[in-house]
């Protein structure tokens, strides 16, 4: 008899651990999208470094992408840069696919911050995205800011639930030394409150690629697997 695959065993053993473990594990490989805060304050800097805050995300999401879209689509929603009116600069650099770390990689190396904050309008198009009425789908908010643009994510939030097959929308909010942010419920944190989602704060390259990995793997089936290797 052919032994099983090591594929065939972990998914053996993500079903026999019961109904309710493992579908809380394949939900998290509904398809997803980053949406990357490129405005202008990712230029800006720690008070006490010289590097902009968005070199320490793109070295996070170096670190974490390639273990991610090898089992997950996952696309790219980009605000901030370019030479549109400030507001309305919201981009659209990549659909939800397989194997997409290597272009997202690309896009979030070449973007120039810029521009003011809308999060709550790239929010909304990363969900029309993914066609977030007809089946499940996972919003990645990542910025180092609130809304600046006059939207109520909080508002937006609920109206997208009401709508959605099943919407979770998780936000990292990357955190500088000495920033003041509000509270879980409100501004953007108040998106994950209402649809289910995580709101996490980080101020460090290893906090920031410890979020991502909250937010975009599958830490339970990832263990199982490890341990049958």
């Amino acid at each position: 008899m052919r032994s099983l695959s090591v594929a065939a065993v972990s998914a053996f053993a993500l079903f026999a651990s019961g109904p309710a473990s493992a579908a809380g594990e394949v939900r998290c490989l509904d398809d997803a999208m980053l949406v990357f805060d490129a405005s202008g304050s990712m230029a800006g800097t720690d008070m006490n470094a010289v590097r902009p805050h968005i070199a320490k995300v793109r070295e996070a999401l170096a670190s974490v992408l390639p273990a991610v879209t090898p089992r997950r689509h996952l696309g790219l929603m980009v605000y901030g840069p370019g030479p549109r009116a400030k507001c309305s600069n919201i981009d659209l650099r990549l659909k939800p696919g397989p194997n997409s770390a290597e272009t997202i990689m690309g896009e979030v190396n070449s973007v120039v911050p810029a521009g003011e904050t809308p999060l709550t309008a790239a929010v909304r198009g990363a969900a029309e995205e993914l066609k977030f009425r007809e089946k499940p789908a996972v919003v990645v908010l990542l910025t180092d800011g609130e809304e600046t643009c006059g939207g109520d994510p909080c508002k937006l939030a609920r109206q997208l639930k009401a709508e959605a097959s099943a919407l979770t929308i998780h936000v990292i909010q990357f955190k500088i030394s000495g920033s003041t942010w509000l509270q879980s419920g409100t501004g953007s944190a108040c998106m994950a409150a209402e649809t289910g989602g995580v709101s996490l704060t980080a101020g460090t390259k290893d906090e920031l690629i410890e979020a991502l990995q909250k937010t975009l793997t599958c830490p339970l089936f990832s263990e199982r697997a490890a341990r049958l290797r």
